[in-house]
């Protein structure tokens, strides 16, 4: 399909879905804008029926497929498009999701599909989960609905870019958006092709597109971690990767999870925009862009909003240890009298213990001790440890230990 014929789909797709739902708005953000030093622009994806954009290629796939079954394996926002088109389109619909996905998930699902979808929990990973889909729509002869890797969906996610456009008269100056399996990315690069800068994003567990990159074809990552589950893909998308395989790595951005926390909390308190880990990865950017987004207008794709409120201790606690303000460490602890008031002396006014509990004796005069201390400063803790040193206190900082500190703390 030629660049022309790419964006006379897309546009009629764009077109057929207000008849839906209407488009997601694309609002300047002052706050961003002012501290960046640049024209800040968020386009909405957060705010569509089902939280994310991932109604539009299930839209566009459906609508040009007209099956009497589709099916798609999903532990998420797809699952969701696909459920709210099956009961738009009158259709029947199997959704597979693993075993271990939240229940608020399966709710959601449940709640926009209605009788029109039967939910299927199979596996306990995605890939076992996708298998078994495959497996029973080539039994039921349904149409299996790709999260991304079909040139139907990609052209109904470009209805994002087809409405930026429409928005602001032109394509902007530079476009953020985040990278899972590549859907989104791929049908807005085909869209707006060099009018405009891109910056890919991909949380540092699932950096699937890079990977491609280095390679010069899709690869599967080994591991992948699934905080930020609406981009951690294992593997991109070989129709999608044909359309990126041009971006180049200088273009690409790999975000750390913990310091996605910082952000999706950001704009939780400052701005009251509720943020999914992959919704906020385009935001998040920012902050790596500096010098290359001055004085421009800047739109930045915040993908959905489908957080669990559950996972806010969470999110809390990997923000707050990724900024340096708190920290674990296990101290071993002198057993005479004193030796605890010792310690806490060289506490200051601005730390705050939120963690203190023994652990075992480790010798017959010390005891292991693990502690959590939250401080307002990083520099605090340079302090509190040049003392402990000082006084001969043996402690180890466990805070990056992953391994370790998924036993103890």
């Amino acid at each position: 399909m030629s660049d022309t014929d790419f964006k006379r789909a897309a546009r009629a797709a764009t077109e057929a879905m207000r008849a839906v739902f209407p488009e997601t708005p694309l609002l300047q953000n002052a706050h961003l804008s002012e501290r960046f030093d640049a024209d800040i622009w968020l386009k909405r994806e957060d705010l569509s029926p089902v939280r994310s954009y991932k109604l539009r290629g299930a839209f566009n796939a459906m609508r040009k497929a007209k099956a009497p079954l589709y099916v798609c394996a999903s532990a998420g926002n797809h699952a969701q498009g696909v459920a709210y088109m099956c009961r738009h389109f009158g259709v029947k619909g199997v959704i597979f999701m693993p075993v271990t996905t939240p229940q608020q998930k399966i709710q959601k699902t449940r709640m926009f599909g209605g009788d029109h979808v039967e939910i299927r929990l199979t596996g306990d990973y995605f890939d076992d989960c996708l298998n078994a889909a495959q497996d029973f729509c080539a039994e039921a002869k349904g149409h299996f609905l790709s999260p991304f890797d079909d040139e139907d969906v990609i052209e109904g996610q470009a209805a994002v870019a087809v409405e930026i456009e429409a928005t602001l008269g032109a394509a902007p100056d530079h476009i953020v958006l985040p990278v899972g399996g590549g859907g989104l990315s791929a049908g807005v690069l085909s869209y707006f092709g060099t009018d405009t800068q891109y910056t890919f994003v991909e949380p540092s567990g699932g950096a699937s597109l890079k990977a491609a990159l280095a390679a010069g074809t899709p690869v599967t990552l080994p591991h992948v971690n699934t905080f930020a589950d609406g981009a951690a893909v294992a593997r991109i998308g070989e129709r999608t990767f044909a359309r990126l395989k041009g971006v180049g790595l200088a273009n690409t951005l790999t975000i750390p999870e913990d310091r996605l926390c910082i952000t999706i909390l950001e704009m939780l308190n400052v701005e009251g925009i509720v943020l999914e880990p992959a919704g906020a990865l385009s935001v998040d950017a920012l902050r790596d862009l500096g010098q290359a987004i001055r004085g421009r207008r800047v739109v930045c794709i915040t993908t959905g909003g489908n957080f669990d409120f559950e996972r806010l201790p969470e999110v809390k606690e990997r923000a707050l240890r990724y900024s340096g303000v708190k920290k674990y460490f296990i101290l071993r602890l002198p057993q005479r009298p004193g030796a605890l008031k010792d310690f806490l002396g060289f506490l200051g006014p601005d730390d705050d213990i939120s963690r203190f509990e023994y652990l075992k004796k480790s010798a017959r005069n010390f005891g292991s001790v693990l502690i959590g201390i939250e401080t307002r400063d990083p520099a605090n803790f340079e302090r509190l440890f040049a003392l402990l040193d000082a006084h001969g206190f043996t402690y180890q900082d466990i805070t990056d230990d992953e391994l370790l500190a998924q036993f103890v703390i």
